[in-house]
This record gives structure tokens, C-alpha cells and sequence, in this order.
């Protein structure tokens, strides 16, 4: 029987890591990057390619002394965070996928250090609540799970308040100087995310609709010009819409990371490109 292509990841995992093991952040890195990512469903752990540019990227940087993530799957105001508690219950907030997908677990540190570091950096009076039993949700933990296996890493998600881009991006320059302290300041959703319009064509991956391709285009266009108004004009300035974004919260968590970079305005560095189901997976990191 073929061996699972998480578990084929996790061995590499293990033999990189014991012939040259990842340094950790100091002081002396300076700030890491902020990262954007498109994230999958748990049909990423069968997709090799995906896992290793995954992997890669995070293993060129210094790995984080903490993870401060946004998610398109925990829209939430006022603002919260997910427990800081060590081995809270993960949210397997998906469906119709094989029993072992509901059995992953995602052990991570406490995090309490973490919320303390995020609540000094938010306006005075401002509240944070914390939902002591809510965990990870998979658009945290599945790309975590597969960039830092080991689970070595305090993480808490940070709830989407809004999808309004200049209130996300006031929020991610709050959460800059995050990334002095080497913390991972993290925007996961997904480039094009038009799941009502998905063909049997797109799902065997022999297919990228006009609406997906155009809309990515144009996405890295801007990106690559650090317009920044451009990309908060999504709703009517970009090609593909409303099918590349039917709902826009796999598109917003990116202002977040354009508002945590040195420069919102710099061009990125784009990680990952290219397509899964004919949408667009592209991820990037700004400095």
C-alpha cells in the first residue's frame, strides 16, 4: 500500500531537520516577514508539491518564537483571539473528507506570552477577548501543520473583525512591531477562492478558468507595484469578479499582511504560484 503523502512529508521533514536544523529568530534577523498564503482543505496533506513549496518557504526563514494568525474561516468582532492554552481542541471546520482529518491534532505551546505581546500593542481601552475552547481552525492549522510539523511553535489566531481593507490594514500596523519580537505575522485565505463555480474539469487540475487567471493577474500586478489602493478596489476594479471572490474573506486577510509589512506599499516576494482546482494559490511575504 502506497505511503500517505503527509507521511512521505513528515519523514522529509525528519531528515531535513536532522542534517541542518532550522535556526530560530533572534534579535539580530530583525523583523521577519509578513506572510500571505493560500490555504487548502485537507486535500493539501495529499498534495506533495504544494506541502514541500509549503515547507520550503518556511524553512527559509528563521523559525518564529511565536505565530500571530489571521484566518478566513473566524470572522469576529470585536476582536479576539483563539486560547492560549496548550493542546486546545482544534475546530475541524470542514466536510465530507476521509476520518482521518477529524483525528489530526495540532499540539501547540502555550501562548499566553503571545497574547500578552498582542494586547500591548493594540490602542488603550481596546478589548480582546479571548475564547478560552476555541483552537485553531483549518485555515490556521492545515498549513501550519504541514510548514512547522513539529508543532515547536506557540500559535493564536486573531479573529477578522471586518473586510473593510483600510480598517484591516490599520490593524496590521498595529500588529508590526509583532515582528521585532520574531513573531509570524500571517494572512491565510486563498488568491481566488470561487468554490460555487468549480467544474469537474478544475478539480482533475486540467483546467483554470478565465475568471481565476485574469483576477490572479491582475492581483500580482498590483502586488508587484505595491498599489495598494488598487488592490482595496477589489470589489469592482478586478477582472473575475464576484466569481473569484463569490465572498470576499479568502481575498481580505491579505490587508492585514500589507498593513504589518515595513512598507505596505513595497513591492512582495511572491513564495508560491501557480493553481490547485483551477484557483489561484499564490502566496507571498513582504518585508
Amino acid at each position: 500500500m502506497a505511503q500517505h503523502p503527509f507521511s512521505t512529508h513528515l519523514q522529509r521533514h525528519a531528515e531535513l531537520e536532522a542534517s541542518a536544523p532550522q535556526r530560530t529568530w533572534t534579535p539580530e534577523d530583525g523583523a521577519l516577514p509578513s506572510l500571505y498564503l493560500s490555504h487548502g482543505a485537507p486535500p493539501t496533506f495529499e498534495d506533495a508539491a504544494w506541502m514541500t513549496e509549503l515547507h520550503t518557504w518556511a524553512r527559509s526563514l528563521p523559525k518564529p518564537r511565536a505565530i500571530l494568525i489571521v484566518s478566513a474561516h473566524w470572522e469576529s468582532a470585536p476582536l479576539s483571539i483563539s486560547s492560549t492554552q496548550a493542546g486546545t481542541e482544534l475546530v475541524y471546520d470542514f466536510g465530507g473528507f476521509a476520518p482521518m482529518y477529524y483525528r489530526m491534532r495540532y499540539d501547540t505551546p502555550s501562548a499566553a506570552d503571545l497574547a500578552q505581546l498582542v494586547m500591548s500593542v493594540l490602542p488603550d481601552g481596546e478589548e480582546l477577548h479571548e475564547h478560552r475552547s476555541r483552537g485553531l481552525d483549518h485555515g490556521a492549522w492545515v498549513p501550519l501543520k504541514v510548514m512547522y510539523p513539529d508543532a515547536d511553535v506557540p500559535v493564536l489566531q486573531l479573529s477578522m473583525p471586518t473586510h473593510d481593507a483600510s480598517t484591516l490594514l490599520g490593524l496590521g500596523r498595529r500588529l508590526r512591531t509583532l515582528r521585532e519580537h520574531g513573531v509570524l505575522v500571517i494572512g491565510s485565505g486563498f488568491m481566488t477562492h470561487g468554490l460555487p463555480f468549480l467544474t469537474r474539469e478544475m478539480f482533475s487540475g486540467t483546467v483554470v478558468p478565465e475568471w481565476s487567471r485574469d483576477f490572479d493577474a491582475w492581483a500580482a500586478d498590483a502586488l508587484s507595484r505595491g498599489d495598494v489602493d488598487e488592490l482595496a478596489r477589489f470589489r469592482s476594479a478586478a477582472p473575475g469578479m464576484p466569481y473569484a471572490h463569490p465572498t470576499v474573506e479568502h481575498f481580505t486577510p491579505l490587508f492585514v499582511t500589507l498593513g504589518a509589512a515595513s512598507d505596505p506599499e513595497a513591492p512582495v516576494t511572491t513564495a508560491i504560484n501557480g493553481y490547485s482546482m483551477g484557483l489561484s494559490k499564490r502566496s507571498f511575504q513582504a518585508a
